[in-house]
């Protein structure tokens, strides 16, 4: 006896779409009912918050292809590093601006501890930048033998250096804290106009670099000033409409007229940051001071920051060179304690070029 067969019953078009239609309409009521009402903005996604620790683990660069790999102060990466074939014959001195600050009393709760612990052991916030300073020292002791440090810094600073190529060159001002950035810019006024007396009784001239405490210099950079011998001054931009110029390098053509341009252009600086931003962030107003002054004589220089190409212009009668800071004063964006290396493709670019 044969097995009788089910029967099939067609379903009507019409009913099919219905089907098929009544959870994508479930759906865009349920959205529509969580849309927000007129006017009304949603807030913006939260953004990935970056680590502000250190991390321990494998050295900077190990595991990652796209970085410069190193194992002491050997590169593992096939590349060559400049040595002293590769010496530009130029004089150049490096300035910085360092102070330290007396420890908190340990019953006042409001000011952060003093202590650092990293791991196991912990040592004191002086101790750590002294540690940093001295990193900063032994860079420029590797890649630019020749030169030496000048540290700017208060009287009052109570500290010592044991490296022979730097020295400690006192400046009255007021290094608090909150006034650092903008003493800075005074220091290095002061400074330079010490420079421009002395450069009469002075056989030759010598470049300056005035640069942060907590960079590491890793090629000659006087390559710049033999590269571009009329530029008087050297600033380094970056793609930051907020803060395109990196107050952090700024390179000093060391000849009578360099100097003289360069404490006009930092005098600029200086009115600005005491007229416009003095309500800044303390970290923050020298910078937006030194893009204020930039884009008021050169609104043009705009337009170029968005390239990795360098170019110069005229700011207020100097011939200012600008230099990209994917090149020259590059940040790791992995932020404070997670430095995993320098970029291996951009270090390959500068030293075939």
């Amino acid at each position: 006896m044969a097995t009788p067969r089910p029967r099939i019953r067609a379903v009507p078009l019409r009913t099919l779409l219905l089907i098929l239609l009544v959870p994508l309409i479930y759906s865009v009521s349920r959205l529509h009912s969580w849309a927000p009402e007129k006017g009304m903005c949603l807030p913006p996604p939260a953004a990935p918050k970056r680590p502000d620790r250190l991390v321990l683990g494998p050295a900077a660069g190990q595991g990652r292809p796209d970085r410069l790999q190193c194992q002491g102060l050997k590169a593992l990466n096939d590349i060559v590093i400049s040595s002293e074939g590769d010496y530009s014959g130029e004089r150049v001195s490096f300035v910085t601006v360092f102070t330290t600050y007396s420890s908190v009393s340990a019953g006042d709760s409001k000011v952060p501890s003093d202590t650092v612990t990293v791991g196991n052991h912990s040592y004191s916030k002086i101790e750590r930048s002294m540690a940093i300073l001295n990193t900063f020292i032994s860079f420029i002791k590797v890649s630019m033998p020749r030169s030496n440090v000048i540290i700017l810094t208060d009287p009052d600073s109570k500290f010592s250096l044991n490296q022979g190529s730097a020295m400690l060159l006192p400046i009255e001002g007021n290094y608090s804290r909150g006034n650092l950035m903008l003493q800075r810019i005074k220091s290095y006024i002061a400074f330079l106009e010490k420079q421009l007396v002395e450069s009469d009784r002075l056989e030759g001239f010598n470049h300056f670099v005035l640069s942060d405490s907590d960079i590491a210099i890793v090629d000659d950079l006087g390559h710049i000033f033999k590269k571009y011998p009329h530029c008087h001054l050297a600033l380094t931009f970056r793609n930051n409409k907020g803060q395109p110029l990196n107050s952090g390098f700024v390179a000093v053509r060391g000849t009578r007229d360099g100097i003289h341009k360069a404490v006009g252009f930092f005098k600029q600086v200086l009115e600005a940051y005491s007229l416009k931003y003095m309500k800044a962030s303390r970290m923050l107003g020298d910078q937006l001071a030194l893009a204020w002054v930039v884009k008021s004589h050169l609104p043009s220089a705009l337009r170029k920051f968005s390239k990795h190409e360098a170019f110069t212009g005229e700011v207020n009668g100097a011939s200012v060179l600008f230099l990209p800071c994917a090149f020259y004063n590059w940040t790791p964006p992995e932020g404070a304690g997670q430095f995993h290396g320098c970029p291996f493709q951009r270090f390959k670019e500068a030293f075939d070029a």
